[in-house]
């Protein structure tokens, strides 16, 4: 049974008639600089109304600045409860330096997680440093890599043919949360002519030619066979080209449910996107997919970035999520639980910032 979202959810969910308005999925295609400036004039203004700038980070009291930046993403793992653990993609952390091998070994060897495997931060943003490991020396050299003294994810890999984003959100007064929306992510693909090279194939896509340094570890000189769908990286993230398609018409019951369960059993969660695999939409449907991250209140509305989405309807979307963050928040502060000041909020932003330029390249 497909299950629609009640109206007093705030559901972002978007009908099949939205490509009917204007420029759908110039959102995709503007600089994200550009974009990200109404978000911090709407940011001002909503910090002068609920007297704080770092309000947001109330949103989720028990993650490291409510997850809008910085955060460590084995502690939401770690928060996870009984009932949603076996839900979880087994992951080992270590700290990079010294002896990493040697502890990536052991840690690997106690969840008998074996190649290949996904290193990713500790501490991430928009699939920077995710890498497939497909053997030791891969692994060493991506600890070598790594910044001395942070920390890294060592996680089973998945070889799924789906990956998507759920974003869950309950109210402070509400027993039980709901499921705003379900995006569906693809990877970069080309489709090989049985004459052109991946590189050739990659130059004559508009949207990817302008990743293409992104790629560069896939081989871009072979020539694959005709109508092969080729993928050009292991990480499905958006600014490694993925393709995102909003599939919240499709959210059931069984689905939202499972969600509700395993974030409610993590202390005082409210807003979250859970990134997902799984085999089939048929079994993400019925709940059934491993966890492979979660993002608290600084996670992107993704569902926007469907090239179907007309670009108002997405600007409003993005901006009403922002708002219903202050305003959720807010409820949070009101119960006891204060923000963190907006010096640790800028703090975790530049910490963040610097890591990414430091980590291994994505692939």
């Amino acid at each position: 049974m497909i299950y629609t979202p009640s109206p007093d959810t705030g559901s972002t969910g978007l009908s099949s008639g939205r490509s009917n308005g204007l420029w759908p999925g110039l959102i995709c295609k503007l600089p994200k600089p550009l974009l990200v400036i109404p978000m911090i004039v709407q940011w001002m203004v909503l910090a002068v109304r609920y007297r704080s700038l770092s309000l947001p980070a109330a949103a989720n009291p028990m993650i490291h600045i409510g997850g809008l930046a910085g955060e460590s993403k084995i502690a939401y793992f770690d928060q996870v409860g009984a009932p949603g653990r076996a839900w979880l993609a087994r992951t080992a952390s270590i700290v990079a330096g010294t002896d990493a091998m040697a502890r990536a070994h052991d840690a690997l060897q106690a969840l008998e997680i074996g190649f290949p495997l996904i290193a990713k931060p500790d501490i991430g943003w928009c699939g920077f440093g995710v890498r497939r490991i497909d053997d030791p020396a891969a692994l060493q050299a991506y600890c070598e890599a790594y910044p001395a003294g942070e920390t890294l994810l060592l996680q089973e890999y998945f070889d799924l043919p789906g990956e998507a984003g759920l974003y869950y959100v309950r109210h402070p007064s509400r027993p039980s949360g709901r499921l705003l929306s379900l995006t569906v992510r693809s990877a970069p693909t080309v489709r090989g002519d049985g004459m052109s090279t991946l590189r050739q194939l990659l130059a004559r896509d508009g949207r990817l030619r302008r990743r293409a340094r992104l790629y560069e570890g896939a081989a871009l000189d072979r020539v694959p066979p005709v109508s092969s769908e080729v993928p050009l990286a292991a990480v499905w993230s958006y600014r490694m080209g993925g393709i995102y398609r909003d599939r919240s018409a499709t959210i059931t019951q069984a689905l939202e449910a499972r969600i509700d369960e395993i974030a409610s059993s993590m202390p005082n969660l409210h807003i979250a996107r859970f990134d997902v695999r799984f085999a089939s939409e048929a079994e993400l449907r019925e709940g059934r997919f491993k966890i492979i991250e979660i993002n608290g209140a600084g996670s992107e509305a993704i569902e926007f970035f469907d090239p179907a989405v007309p670009f108002f309807t997405a600007y409003r979307g993005i901006l009403q999520k922002q708002s219903m963050v202050f305003a959720l928040a807010a409820e949070n502060r009101a119960a006891g639980f204060a923000p963190c000041g907006w010096r640790a909020l800028l703090h975790a932003y530049r910490r963040q910032a610097r890591l990414l330029g430091r980590y291994p390249a994505s692939n």
